[in-house]
C-alpha cells in the first residue's frame, strides 16, 4: 500500500510560511509524502489550509476553496481536509458549521497535534476541532521540511505584546514568548552544518526579543553571536518595531560582518495623529531619527517599510505627512496597503472611515512617489560590484533571457548573465551592476567571479535525491528574504507588520 500524500496551502505572513514548514515536517514524520508537483486539485489524500486572518476577505477565500474540494471529497471517501492558522484560531467551530466536510480544525498554538487529529478524525469519523489558548510547544521543537536548501527561517519568538488598532494578530498568536538564545544558536549551527548559508531571524516583533527574559539587549547580543558561527554568510531579521529599535541593535548590525545592511522598518503612517489612533508607540521624529542613525552607521543600508493608506480619520494633511516621511527616508521599497476593515480590530468600528475613492487616489499618489524614489535609489547601484547569492525561482524570465537571479547583500534582486561554468542556487557570483529598474538590478557583463559554496552543495544534494521536487507553497508574502514590492491595493498589512 502506497503512502498517503499531502498538500499544504499557505496564506499570509512569514510566520505562516515557517509554520507550514513545520506542518510538512510533522506529516512526513507521520508517514505521509508530499504530493508531486502538478498534482490535480483534490488528488492529495490530505489537504491542509494554513490560513491568515489579516488579509481582506480571508474567510471568503477559504470557504471558496473548501467549497471546490467538497465534491472531490465526496468522490474520495478517504480524503481528509484540515484547516489551521490564524483564521482557524479566530473562527473555531464556525468553520465546521459552514463546511461540515472539514475533518480537522486546529489553531496557531497547537500545530504539533495535526497528525494525531487527522488520525482521530479518521477513526471516529467525526470532525476534530482543537484550539489551544496558549502555546503548547515552541514551533522550532517540531520536525521541519524546509522549502530551501540554502536559506532558512529561524523563529526566535512568537506572539506580540503590542495593541495596534488595525491588527488582530496578538489576539490570535498570544503574548510574546521568547526562545532561549542557546536553543536558537544551536538550530542555526545545525542548519549551517546542513549547508544553509543564510538565515532570517523571525518574530512577530523581532527586536523586542528579550522582553520575556528581562534583557533589553538580548537581540543585539543574538546578532553578534550569529556573527561567530563559521560558515554562516548572511543574517537577516524581520520584522522590527520602531519602539524597540535601540542603538545597540544598530551597532550590532554595523559591526557584525555577516549581518546584512538591510532593514525592514514598518512606518504605517507619517502622521503623529494617525500613529496615535493606530496605537503605534512612536512618532514621526522618532522614526526619522532611527533612519538617520542607521544611515550614519551603515551608509549603504537598504531600508524598506510598510505603509497603510486611508486609516480611519486620516485627513489630507495627515496623508501629506506620510508623503513627507517617504521623501525624507528614501526607502529602497515600500509595501503599501489600502486600509480595509478587519473584523475583531478596534479600527473596524472607528469613526471617520475614508471613502474608497479617496483611499484609492491617495494610494496611487504614494505608489507613484515610492516608485520614483526606488528607481533613483537603485540607479545609485549602477557601477557597483556586488556578491550575489544565486536564488531559486526569483527570475521568471531567466530561461528566456539566459540569466540567473539572486540577492545582493542588501537584499536587492539582481538578474545577471549566466556564467559559462555551472552555478547552483546558494552559490555566490560577483557581478558589476549595469542597469537599474525600480524593483531590480541588472548585470549584463560577464561574471567577475563564481564561488561554489556548501549551500550550493546542499541544493545539489537535495535535487539529486529521488524524491519529488518540493512543491512551492502559496504565499501571500514571499520566500526567504524581503518580498518584491508589488502593490497590493486591497490587502491589509501582513502579520509581520510591526
Amino acid at each position: 500500500m502506497s503512502a498517503k500524500t499531502y498538500e499544504v496551502r499557505t496564506y499570509g505572513c512569514q510566520m505562516n510560511v515557517h509554520d507550514s514548514e513545520r506542518l510538512s515536517g510533522l506529516l512526513e514524520e507521520a508517514g505521509y509524502v508530499r504530493a508531486p508537483e502538478g498534482t490535480a486539485e483534490g488528488d492529495a489524500d490530505v489537504v491542509v489550509f494554513n490560513t491568515c486572518a489579516v488579509r481582506e476577505n480571508a474567510d471568503n477565500k477559504l470557504y471558496g476553496n473548501l467549497g471546490r474540494l467538497a465534491p472531490m471529497k465526496t468522490k474520495r471517501p478517504g480524503m481528509q481536509i484540515a484547516v489551521g492558522g490564524c483564521l482557524a484560531q479566530k473562527d473555531r467551530d464556525t468553520i465546521v458549521k459552514r463546511a461540515p466536510w472539514v475533518d480537522v480544525v486546529f489553531g496557531t498554538h497547537n500545530i504539533g497535534k495535526l497528525p494525531v487529529l487527522l488520525e482521530r478524525a479518521r477513526v471516529q469519523e467525526d470532525a476534530q476541532v482543537e484550539i489551544a489558548e496558549s502555546l503548547e510547544a515552541f514551533p522550532s521543537t517540531l520536525p521541519t521540511r524546509r522549502e530551501s536548501a540554502y536559506a532558512a527561517w529561524v523563529s526566535i519568538s512568537v506572539g506580540c505584546n503590542n495593541t495596534c488598532t488595525f491588527c488582530i494578530v496578538p489576539a490570535l498568536r498570544g503574548k510574546e514568548k521568547d526562545r532561549r538564545p542557546g536553543d536558537i544558536l544551536a538550530e542555526v549551527e545545525a542548519l549551517v552544518a546542513e549547508g544553509v548559508s543564510e538565515i532570517t531571524l523571525l518574530g512577530q516583533n523581532v527586536n523586542a526579543y528579550g522582553s520575556d527574559m528581562g534583557d533589553r539587549e538580548a537581540f543585539s547580543k543574538l546578532l553578534r553571536a550569529c556573527g561567530q558561527i563559521e560558515g554562516l554568510e548572511r543574517v537577516r531579521f524581520t520584522s522590527p518595531h520602531p519602539r524597540d529599535f535601540t542603538d545597540d541593535v544598530i551597532a550590532a548590525m554595523a559591526e557584525t560582518p555577516n549581518v546584512m545592511h538591510q532593514l525592514h522598518m514598518p512606518l504605517q503612517s507619517g502622521s503623529d495623529t494617525v500613529l496615535k489612533a493606530m496605537r503605534r508607540s512612536y512618532r514621526q521624529e522618532r522614526f526619522l531619527g532611527i533612519i538617520e542613525k542607521v544611515r550614519a552607521a551603515m551608509p549603504d543600508a537598504a531600508i524598506s517599510t510598510d505603509i497603510i493608506v486611508g486609516f480611519p480619520g486620516e485627513t489630507e494633511e495627515n496623508f501629506e505627512q506620510t508623503m513627507h516621511v517617504v521623501r525624507e527616508a528614501r526607502f529602497a521599497n515600500a509595501f503599501t496597503f489600502q486600509y480595509s476593515k478587519r473584523p475583531g480590530t478596534p479600527a473596524a468600528t472607528m469613526d471617520g472611515q475614508i471613502p474608497k475613492e479617496v483611499v484609492q487616489a491617495r494610494y496611487e499618489r504614494l505608489v507613484a512617489l515610492q516608485e520614483e524614489i526606488s528607481w533613483e535609489e537603485n540607479k545609485k547601484q549602477v557601477g557597483r560590484v556586488l556578491e550575489v547569492m544565486v536564488a531559486e525561482g526569483e527570475g521568471r524570465k531567466d530561461d528566456a533571457t539566459r540569466r540567473l537571479s539572486g540577492r545582493a547583500p542588501d537584499n536587492r534582486l539582481v538578474h545577471f548573465t549566466k556564467p559559462d561554468e555551472d552555478v547552483r542556487p546558494g552559490d555566490v557570483v560577483t557581478v558589476e551592476i549595469t542597469y537599474a529598474a525600480p524593483h531590480h538590478l541588472l548585470a549584463e557583463g560577464a561574471a567577475k567571479a563564481v564561488r561554489r559554496t556548501a549551500a550550493g552543495d546542499a541544493w545539489e544534494k537535495r535535487n539529486a535525491a529521488p524524491a519529488e521536487k518540493p512543491q512551492g507553497v502559496m504565499l501571500g508574502i514571499p520566500r526567504i528574504g524581503a518580498p518584491a514590492p508589488t502593490p497590493a491595493p486591497t490587502a491589509g498589512p501582513g502579520c509581520g507588520c510591526d
